[in-house]
C-alpha cells in the first residue's frame, strides 16, 4: 500500500527544512549538551522522529515550528536522562572550545533550561518572539516577560563577575608593586 500524495507532500517538506537549518538545530543542541557527538545524535533522533511523525504535522506552514518543538524535545529528553547518569567534567572540559565567553556562558547555564532557551533562540537563533511562542507553545507576552527578567538576570552576573574581576586584578596588582 502506497503512502498518501498530502502525507508524502508534508515528508519532502520536512525533509528539506531539515536539511536546511540543520546546522541550526546543531548548534542548538549543542549549546545545551557541549559535545558534538551528543548533539548530533539529538538532531539525528528529532530528525527521525519528525520524518516518521510528518504525517501527523497539521499545516505545513508550521513545519519549521514543529521541527524546532521536537528538536528542542529531545534536547530536554536528553538533558532528563543526562541528570540520571553520572556527569564526566573531563569529557566536557576536552570538547569545549577554547576561545568562548566563559562568564557570558557561566551566566546562561545558570538559568532554567527553558527560560535560556528563549535566550537562545532570540539572540543565537535570531528567531522572532512569536516564532519563540509559537515553538515553545506559550503566549508572546510569557516569552517577552521571561525573556526580560532573563535578560535582567544575565546582566546583573556578568556585572558581578566584572566587579570581582576588576577588585582581584587591582589586589594582585597592589600585591605586586
Amino acid at each position: 500500500m502506497g503512502r498518501i500524495p498530502w502525507r508524502k507532500t508534508k515528508e519532502k517538506t520536512v525533509e528539506r527544512l531539515l536539511l536546511a537549518n540543520y546546522n541550526q538545530y546543531f548548534r542548538l543542541a549543542r549549546s545545551y549538551v557541549h559535545n558534538d557527538d551528543d548533539a548530533g545524535d539529538i538532531v539525528q533522533n528529532a530528525a527521525y522522529k519528525a520524518i516518521k511523525n510528518s504525517g501527523s504535522l497539521k499545516q505545513e506552514a508550521y513545519a519549521a515550528t514543529w521541527l524546532y518543538r521536537i528538536v528542542i524535545n529531545e534536547i530536554f529528553t536528553f538533558l532528563r536522562q543526562r541528570k540520571t547518569e553520572p556527569f564526566d567534567l573531563a569529557e566536557q572540559a576536552q570538547t569545549e572550545d577554547a576561545y568562548e565567553d566563559v562568564d557570558l556562558k557561566r551566566a546562561l547555564a545558570s538559568l532554567p533550561d527553558e527560560d535560556r532557551m528563549i535566550v537562545e533562540l532570540k539572540y543565537f537563533e535570531d528567531l522572532k518572539l512569536e516564532e519563540i511562542a509559537a515553538i515553545l507553545e506559550l503566549n508572546v507576552s510569557t516569552v517577552k516577560s521571561r525573556l526580560y527578567r532573563c535578560l535582567k538576570k544575565l546582566r546583573l552576573m556578568l556585572e558581578e563577575d566584572w566587579m570581582y574581576a576588576e577588585e582581584a586584578m587591582q589586589n594582585a596588582a597592589g600585591q605586586i608593586s
